[in-house]
């Protein structure tokens, strides 16, 4: 299946107080990391930032290529939007730049069942995860249309596109510590995702 990437580095931070998708673990960026697991699908990789930025540290991935949103400051939603418009791949692995662990058979088994389906997203209980997340080009109108009412809720957009929910038995199966939805908010996070990865977590290649 022809599925492209897409990465969401528009976030302002305004937990941390800084742009995270530059904070490093390891030798690597966050945002170095999230691209450096998706490189392995050898797909397009789109990354979505505010305004114009650029990544120099991530000039080894011919694959890859910045975009600014087409909607400013409509959050995720806008930041979706845009990648799912500029993209060539009808399906496309939706990802948040800080995100340093993903595991990359989870990611695979979502791709493998997502055809008849708009978005197939990962489920823990009454938690869902729609930044991790396979999204078709068919969630591209009723995006456009949450946009136009100024409804930038993504759960609003599970109601009007076709649903695979992930449950926690699937994804069980391969992150049982759930690291792949680990993301960085806080001071706190960003320390607990180092000692993560100077266990080993963050080299693994799943």
């Amino acid at each position: 299946m022809d599925v492209g990437c897409i990465v969401l580095a528009g976030g302002k931070g305004l937990r941390l107080g800084r742009d995270k998708a530059l904070e490093t673990i390891g030798n690597r960026s966050l945002l170095e990391w999230v691209v450096f697991y998706l490189s392995f699908f050898n797909s397009d990789i789109i990354v979505v930032t505010a305004s114009k930025q650029s990544y120099p540290q991530l000039g080894g991935y011919p694959k890859l290529r910045a975009v600014t949103d087409i909607y400013l400051n409509k959050g995720p939603l806008g930041g979706i939007y845009t990648g799912l418009k500029v993209s060539d791949s009808f399906y496309n692995l939706v990802v948040a730049c800080d995100m340093p662990f993903l595991n990359q058979a989870l990611l695979h088994y979502m791709i493998q069942i997502s055809a008849g389906f708009d978005l197939v997203v990962p489920r823990l209980g009454d938690m869902v995860e729609p930044l991790h997340a396979v999204y078709s080009k068919g969630c591209l109108a009723p995006i456009e249309y949450l946009l136009k009412q100024g409804n930038l809720s993504l759960r609003q957009l599970f109601t009007l596109v076709r649903v695979r929910y992930v449950e926690a038995e699937e994804i069980n199966r391969f992150d049982p510590k759930h690291l792949s939805f680990f993301n960085i908010n806080t001071e706190a996070d960003l320390e607990t995702a180092r000692e993560l990865a100077r266990g080993g977590r963050s080299r693994d290649k799943c």
